[in-house]
């Protein structure tokens, strides 16, 4: 992300790399400044994808609301093309209906502009949500990059032609690729001529060059090129029909680089075609042993593929990945080995080991690592579900069971509720999956508002955490060495997790719809019937978490303020992230009943610090508010409106309006009356939309100063 950007945004990083391009860019610089939708077309590896990036990074200045990137090349079909879109724009929409309409809200009174990279296999869905998003969002332009327009109405097409292959921008791009010099007249020059100036052939051919020298490659392409189209290679299965001459030099050209490959190289190179997103070594090698490929083979064998630009070096994070047009290469020579489905397979079982280990170390040290993981990994734990939903229902309520209360924490409610609703729709396993399932998706439904259907389901969970959890003490009377199931299902006929998690579900949604006090008897009454304490599981804690909450409704504020800090201290001890900042939370709100105001900003403070950690935006929203009145509440009425206008740009961010527990909004409306009478309405009126209208992330930094800070 542009942090040091004048405007909001999300792009990346633009490549170091890029060379010429003068003429276009400013072909697309006219048409942006005339049309709504401008599409760069042309050939696979033509470069399309740099140029967007280089204008849009020219061009953001000019939309108040920001520059925003969407890359579609991760997408295997339409499904999650609005999730991916608004996930894009951070929007982390909470809302229940249509997912376009919360996309349309959310852009309907910006000026920005959205570049919609790779579109072309998602060509007619990527038209039909254009359309509709610009007919709903009158300030919006979309930059698109595809093989082939759009056929959006009021579309400029801008086709980009390779480099020209005898003028100085191909030698130069090749030059810096290889980090070597070259003149025109030698073996470069000639070389730029063969790849036609297509620049991601003339990449492949500069890695090869720093390994063999530039008169060899020259060689080479000269006697590969030089044959009939026939002899060169089969080319792929493409269903575009679009500029052949060109695909097939840069096919070519590709299949040039698979020949000079090392067999193992090669067979790496098909197998790691299942990613769809950036992966690291530790996937690689689980998804991609087998044979001759093994643990001691395959990272000299990824090494080679980095050298040659097949696969890109890895990022600061140790994350690889392969560009799209090279991985449909590998996609094709994997299926004409017979192992497209053995390697779907072991992929999409390598996702769900990771999704069952993160959800394993979800209570402990250990957690904030497990939730980026997940989140790093997220395109391919999509993937895996999407293979295990065709093939492996049981196993896909698995891996959704275990990601979905990360998904949502991270505001992926959409992805977490669709997921979790195909699966429970189309396994029939029962236990201790479907009981998780169940009441993952309740907590989805709560965060979502969707109180009655969440009510429905959290029946439904509480009936199977108590059918598992009976059958389990069934089987370990029968097998009284089963330790471990005596332990998840509960001593004696006592609760285990499945029935607590299955309470503090039922609480979570009584508080949510004002009635603490059955919040309260029901965690209660589970919670005196179980044995251990808080930190013993992460259901226990969330039970806890419910009751602090309850006692805080209740108005029991110097009990509710007594468990918190204890339990936060437990917290601390595990190094647990998310009860931590939700008890935060419930300190500030306990501050703020009790007349403490300064006690509620700093536990305020605490839990933005924390949300802002977990990348959780309702989070945020909810942290802005409750120091917000608290700053109204300490008179200071220019910073409450600050804190105010920020808050409600992140709500806008979740597609929902300002919710929150009832007690915390009776105040916040309270205090906010008084802040406006203190400082004026003109006045506070002014904060808040400058704080409203300005970089969310620069406001959220403001309100985390403290008063000495500010």
């Amino acid at each position: 992300m542009r942090e040091t950007a004048p405007v909001r945004g999300h792009l990346p990083d633009e490549n170091p790399g890029f060379v010429g391009r003068r003429t276009e860019l400013e072909r697309i610089s006219a048409a942006l400044a005339e049309h709504r939708l401008v599409t760069v077309t042309g050939v696979g590896g033509v470069g399309k994808t740099r140029l967007a990036l280089r204008a849009a990074h020219r061009a953001a200045d000019g939309y108040p609301d920001g520059a925003w990137w969407t890359d579609l090349s991760p997408l295997d079909g339409d499904r999650l093309l609005v999730a991916l879109v608004a996930d894009s724009v951070d929007l982390s929409d909470h809302t229940p209906g249509m997912a376009t309409t919360g996309l349309c809200h959310r852009l309907a009174d910006d000026r920005l502009l959205l570049v919609l990279d790779s579109c072309e296999h998602l060509a007619e869905p990527c038209a039909r949500l254009v359309a509709e998003l610009l007919a709903a969002a009158p300030g919006l332009t979309v930059l698109a990059t595809s093989r082939r327009p759009l056929g959006v109405e009021g579309e400029q097409v801008v086709h980009l032609d390779p480099l020209p292959p005898a003028g100085g921008d191909a030698l130069e791009l090749l030059r810096r690729a290889a980090g070597e010099e070259f003149t025109a007249a030698g073996p470069a020059g000639e070389i730029c001529v063969r790849l036609e100036g297509i620049p991601l052939a003339l990449e492949l051919a500069a890695a090869q060059i720093r390994l063999q020298g530039a008169e060899a490659v020259r060689d080479q392409l000269g006697t590969r090129f030089d044959a009939p189209p026939s002899a060169r290679f089969e080319l792929l299965a493409h269903t575009e029909r679009v500029w052949p001459s060109r695909h097939q030099t840069l096919r070519a050209a590709i299949g040039w680089s698979h020949e000079l490959s090392a067999p193992l190289e090669r067979l790496l190179w098909a197998r790691l075609s299942v990613f769809r997103g950036p992966f690291d070594l530790a996937s690689a090698t689980a998804v991609c042993i087998g044979g001759p490929l093994n643990r001691a083979t395959l990272p000299g064998a990824l090494d080679g593929l980095v050298r040659a630009s097949v696969v890109r070096p890895p990022d600061a994070a140790g994350r690889l990945r392969m560009l799209d047009t090279i991985r449909a290469y590998g996609a094709t020579w994997l299926d004409r080995t017979g192992e497209t489905g053995t390697v779907a397979d072991r992929h999409a079982a390598h996702f769900r080991g990771l999704a069952r280990r993160g959800e394993a170390e979800w209570h402990g040290a250990r957690q904030l690592r497990w939730y980026r993981t997940v989140d790093a990994h997220h395109t391919d734990l999509r993937t895996a579900l999407d293979r295990l939903l065709r093939t492996d229902p049981d196993a896909a309520l698995d891996l959704i069971g275990s990601v979905a209360f990360a998904w949502s924490c991270r505001g992926r409610l959409r992805e977490a509720r669709d997921g979790l609703e195909q699966a429970l729709l189309l396994s029939g396993a029962r236990g201790r999956t479907r009981a998780r399932a169940l009441w993952a998706l309740g907590v989805t439904l709560v965060l979502q508002g969707e109180f009655g259907p969440a009510q429905e389901v959290s029946e439904r969970c509480a009936r199977e955490a108590r059918h598992t959890e009976y059958n389990e003490r069934l089987e370990h009377t029968e097998r009284p060495e089963d330790a471990d199931g005596a332990g998840r299902a509960g001593h004696h006929g006592r609760p285990g997790d499945l029935t607590l998690d299955a309470a503090a579900l039922a609480g979570l949604l009584a508080l949510t719809t004002g009635r603490p006090m059955a919040a309260h008897i029901v965690v209660g009454h589970v919670l005196d019937a179980a044995r251990g304490g808080p930190a013993d599981s992460a259901a226990r804690l969330r039970c806890h978490l419910v009751r602090v909450f309850a006692l805080t409704g209740l108005g029991r504020l110097g009990e509710a303020r007594e468990r918190a800090l204890a339990l936060r201290a437990l917290c601390e001890g595990l190094d647990e992230h998310w009860t931590r900042t939700a008890l935060e939370y419930q300190l500030a709100l306990t501050g703020l009943l009790e007349g403490d105001p300064a006690t509620a900003a700093g536990h305020a403070r605490a839990m933005l610090e924390g949300t802002r950690g977990l990348g959780a935006s309702l989070g945020v929203a909810l942290g802005l508010d409750v120091l917000a009145t608290a700053l109204a509440a300490a008179g200071d009425g220019e910073r409450a409106a600050d804190v105010s206008g920020t808050g409600e740009a992140y709500w806008r961010s979740t597609g929902q309006p300002r919710r929150g527990l009832p007690g915390l909004r009776a105040l916040h409306e309270k205090y906010t009356d008084t802040a406006r009478a203190t400082i004026g309405e003109p006045a506070y009126e002014e904060i808040f939309v400058r704080a409203l209208t300005g970089l969310p992330q620069d406001g959220l930094d403001r309100a985390l100063r403290s008063p000495r800070q500010a």
